[in-house]
C-alpha cells in the first residue's frame, strides 16, 4: 500500500507538472461557496481518478518489471540437503513465510533453493553421498546433483542460473551473506558493489575502440593529405597527357623519316624483316628490363620499411617479461591464501562480536531469557539483573562462579581489542589483495602485448621473407633480361653495316620513343588510378567521420560506466536507507549514507587514485543536535538492516531481478518482529518470489496474506 502512494504522489506530480499542492494553489475556487478544503479534495479525486487505470496495470514505479511476470508459483522438490531428508514445497508468487524453530530445516531448504538456482554454499546432508534439488517454474524443470567424492562435493546438472555471482552476492541473503555481513565487518564496500562488473573486459572494450577510433583518425588524416595532393596529381596527369601527345607526334614524325629513308635504301626485303624484327625484341627486352628495375626498387623500399617496422617490435618485445600467459601460480596461490585467510578472520570478527554483543546485552540485563533460565535454578542467584546493579560480585553466566562485573568488562574489552586487530588485519589483507590483483592485471596486460607482438613480428618476419624471395627471383630475372639485352644488341650491330647504319640509327630512335611513349602512358595510368582511389576514399570521409562520433560515443559510454554503476550504487543505498529507517523508526538514528569519494591508495609500485564508498552514522541528541556515530555503535538490529539495504542496493543497480526471480531472507532474530514485518513489506515490492525463514514469534506480526510453510 505505501507503494502505491507514493506511486499516486509521483504520477499526480508527473500529471500536472509540479507538486500537487503548488498545482492546487495556483487554482482559483470556482465558486465561493465552496469551500477550499472541498475543493482540493474534489481536485485530489479528479487526479485519482485520472492515474486509476495507470495504477491498475502498473506497480510501484521503484517495483522492478520482472515481479510483474505471469509466473504463478515454482515447485520444489529437494532430498538430503543440509537437514532435510525429502521434501516438496510450492511456492506461490510474492512472499512465503517458513515458519518454525531452530533446526526444522528453514535453513536447509533455502540452501535447497540457492544449489537448484546454481550456488554452490550449499551443503550435503551428513549420512548421505548424493542429494539433488528439482525447479518447476513457468513450465520448465531445472535439476542440480551433488555428489560426495573423497570429502569433497561436486555439482551436476542444469541449473536456473548459468552464472550464480550476483544471486550469491544480492539475491541469497543468508547469515554468511557477504553483502550483508560487509557493513558489519567494514569491508570495503565498492569492490563488493563492483565485483560482479568485469572492468577487464570494460578496459580490453575501451582499448578496442581506442584502436580502431586511431585507425580511422589516422585514415581521416590521410584523407586530409589526399586534399592536398590531388591538385598536383592532377597537374601531373595534365603534364603526363601534354607530354604524351607531344611524343606521338615525334614518333610519327620519325616514322616519315624512316618511310622516306626506305624509298632510297635498296635492300633485300628478308634483311630489312629481320633487322626489324631484332630491333622489335630490342625494345620489348628493354622495357621488360626497366619494367623489373622498378620492381626491384618498390620490392627494396618495402622490405626496408617492414625491417624497421620489425626492429621496433623486437625493441619493445625484448622490454617486456617472457611468462607465459596463465603462468601466474605463485601470485594466484598467495591471492588465494589470503583470500582464506580473510574469511577466517571475518567468521572469527563476527563470532566475536556476537560474543560481546551477548555479554554486553547480559551486563545490561537484557537478555531476559538467559537470566531467567539462571534465576529457574535453585540458587542463591535468583536475581542475576539486581546482582549486576547492586552487588560487587556477580555469577559469571558461562562457568557459575563469582567475579566482579569489572572483570568482565575487562574481559570484554580485551576481546574489542582483539576484534579491532582482526578488523585491521582484515584490511590490511584487502590492501594487500588489491595490489596483488593489480599486480596480476599488470602482468596479464603485458602478457597480452607480448603475444600481439610475437603475432606481429611472425607477420612480419614471413612477409619479409616473401618479399625477399620476390626480390632474388626479380634480380636474377634482371640478370638474365640485360644478358638478352647485350645479345641482342651484338646481333643488331652484325645486321648493320653502312648502307643501312642511317635508317637503323632512325629504327633505333624510333625504338627509344616507343620505349619512353610506353613509359609515359603506364605513369599516365597509374597516376590516373590514383586519382580515381583517392576520389573513392574521399566519398567515404563523411562516413568515417560518423563512424568515428558512434565509437566516441561508445568510449564515453565505457569509460563512464563504472562511474554510472558506482554513482547508482550510492543513491540508491542511500535512497533506500532512508526510506527504511523513516518506515522503521530506530530512536536518534538519524540516517545512515554511503559518500564516494577519491583516495589514494598504493597499488602494485604505484600510488593511484581510487573510488571508495565512506559508510556514515549519524545520530540524533535528545535536544535535536546531530553528530556523527561510527558504525561500531550501531545495535545489532541497525547493523542487520543495514547490511540488507545494501544488498538491496546492490540488487538493484546490477537488475538482479533481470535473471533471479527469487530472493532468500535468513537469520533475521536481531530485528524486532514488529520492524521485520514492515521490513518484509518493503523488500517484497522489488522481487518475484520473496522467502523468509522465519522464528514463530516473528512470523506472527506478518500480514496475514503471506503463505506459510511451517512443515519441510
Amino acid at each position: 500500500m505505501a507503494a502505491h502512494n507514493r506511486m499516486a504522489i509521483y504520477l499526480k506530480e508527473f500529471l500536472t507538472g509540479t507538486s500537487f499542492y503548488e498545482w492546487l494553489d495556483a487554482r482559483t475556487l470556482p465558486d465561493k461557496q465552496v469551500t477550499q478544503t472541498e475543493f482540493i479534495l474534489e481536485q485530489q479525486a479528479k487526479v485519482d481518478d485520472t492515474i486509476a487505470s495507470y495504477l491498475f496495470v502498473r506497480s510501484d514505479s521503484l517495483t522492478m518489471s520482472k515481479t510483474n511476470t505471469a509466473v504463478p508459483e515454482a515447485t520444489i522438490h529437494a532430498e538430503h540437503i543440509g537437514g532435510i531428508t525429502q521434501t516438496d514445497v510450492d511456492i506461490p508468487q510474492g512472499v512465503t513465510i517458513l515458519s518454525g524453530r531452530n533446526a526444522t530445516n528453514r535453513t536447509s531448504f533455502l540452501q535447497s533453493i540457492m544449489a537448484v538456482m546454481g550456488s554452490n554454499d550449499v551443503t550435503l546432508k551428513g549420512d548421505a553421498d548424493e542429494g539433488h534439488v528439482e525447479l518447476t517454474i513457468d513450465g520448465d524443470t531445472y535439476r542440480r546433483t551433488l555428489r560426495r567424492t573423497n570429502g569433497t562435493i561436486t555439482f551436476n546438472g542444469d541449473p536456473y542460473l548459468d552464472d550464480p555471482t550476483l544471486a550469491d552476492l544480492f539475491a541469497f541473503l543468508l547469515e554468511s551473506n557477504e553483502a550483508r555481513r560487509a557493513v558489519v565487518q567494514q569491508r570495503d564496500l565498492r569492490e563488493l558493489i563492483m565485483r560482479p562488473v568485469d572492468t577487464n573486459e570494460i578496459q580490453a572494450e575501451i582499448d578496442r575502440l581506442e584502436r580502431q577510433r586511431n585507425e580511422i583518425t589516422e585514415e581521416l588524416e590521410e584523407l586530409d593529405s589526399v586534399k592536398e595532393r590531388l591538385p598536383s596529381l592532377e597537374e601531373r596527369k595534365h603534364e603526363l597527357e601534354t607530354e604524351i601527345e607531344a611524343k606521338r607526334e615525334e614518333l610519327a614524325a620519325k616514322e616519315d623519316e624512316i618511310a622516306s629513308a626506305d624509298a632510297d635504301v635498296d635492300e633485300t626485303r628478308e634483311e630489312k624483316r629481320e633487322l626489324e624484327s631484332r630491333l622489335e625484341d630490342l625494345r620489348e627486352l628493354r622495357s621488360d628490363l626497366e619494367s623489373v628495375r622498378s620492381d626491384i626498387d618498390v620490392q627494396e623500399e618495402s622490405i626496408e620499411s617492414l625491417k624497421r617496422e620489425l626492429a621496433d617490435l623486437e625493441t619493445e618485445r625484448g622490454k617486456l617479461p617472457d611468462t607465459p600467459m596463465g603462468d601466474h601460480e605463485e601470485l594466484d596461490q598467495e591471492i588465494s591464501r589470503l583470500r582464506e585467510r580473510k574469511l577466517t578472520l571475518e567468521s572469527e570478527v563476527s563470532d566475536l562480536q556476537d560474543i560481546i554483543q551477548f555479554n554486553e546485552e547480559m551486563l545490561e540485563g537484557e537478555d531476559t531469557a538467559v537470566t531467567d533460565a539462571l534465576a529457574a535454578e535453585d540458587d542463591p542467584y535468583e536475581d542475576l539483573t539486581d546482582q549486576l546493579l547492586e552487588s560487587e560480585t556477580t555469577v559469571c553466566w558461562t562457568c557459575g562462579s563469582e567475579v566482579e562485573p569489572d572483570r568482565i568488562e575487562d574481559t570484554l574489552d580485551t576481546l574489542r581489542t582483539v576484534r579491532q586487530d582482526q578488523m585491521s588485519e582484515i584490511r590490511d589483507i584487502e590492501d594487500e589483495l588489491d595490489e596483488l590483483r593489480a599486480d596480476k592485471r599488470e602482468r596479464e596486460k603485458e602478457q597480452r602485448r607480448r603475444e600481439s607482438i610475437d603475432g606481429e613480428i611472425a607477420d612480419l618476419e614471413g612477409e619479409i621473407t616473401q618479399r625477399e624471395t620476390r626480390l632474388d627471383d626479380l634480380r636474377e630475372q634482371r640478370d638474365e633480361l640485360s644478358e638478352e639485352v647485350e645479345t641482342v644488341e651484338k646481333e643488331v650491330e652484325t645486321l648493320e653495316s653502312e648502307d643501312f647504319s642511317e635508317i637503323l640509327d632512325l629504327h633505333k630512335e624510333a625504338n627509344q620513343l616507343e620505349f619512353e611513349l610506353g613509359q609515359l602512358e603506364s605513369d599516365l595510368d597509374d597516376v590516373t588510378d590514383r586519382i580515381a582511389a583517392f576520389e573513392d576514399r574521399l566519398a567515404d570521409e563523411d562516413d568515417l567521420r560518423a563512424e568515428r562520433e558512434e565509437i566516441n560515443d561508445a568510449l564515453e559510454a565505457q569509460r563512464t560506466r563504472i562511474d554510472r554503476i558506482e554513482q547508482q550504487a550510492v543513491e540508491e543505498f542511500n535512497t533506500h536507507m532512508d526510506e527504511v529507517l523513516e518506515l522503521l523508526g530506530y530512536e536518534n538514528l538519524a540516517r545512515i549514507w554511503i559518500e564516494r569519494i577519491e583516495k589514494t591508495v598504493k597499488e602494485g609500485r604505484r600510488n593511484v587514485e581510487k573510488t571508495v564508498f565512506e559508510l556514515h552514522v549519524v545520530r540524533t541528541t535528545d535536544s535535536g543536535a546531530t553528530y556523527e556515530d561510527t558504525i561500531e555503535h550501531l545495535s545489532e538490529s541497525e547493523r542487520e538492516v543495514t547490511g540488507l539495504t545494501f544488498a538491496l542496493a546492490g540488487y538493484l543497480v546490477h537488475d538482479v531481478h533481470e535473471t533471479v526471480p527469487v530472493m532468500l531472507l535468513d537469520s533475521l532474530e536481531a530485528i524486532d518482529s514488529d520492524r521485520l514485518a514492515d521490513l518484509v513489506s518493503y523488500f517484497s515490492d522489488y522481487v518475484q518470489f520473496l522467502v523468509v525463514a522465519l522464528l514463530p514469534e516473528d512470523a506472527q506480526a506478518l500480514s496475514d496474506d503471506y503463505t506459510r510453510v511451517t512443515e519441510i
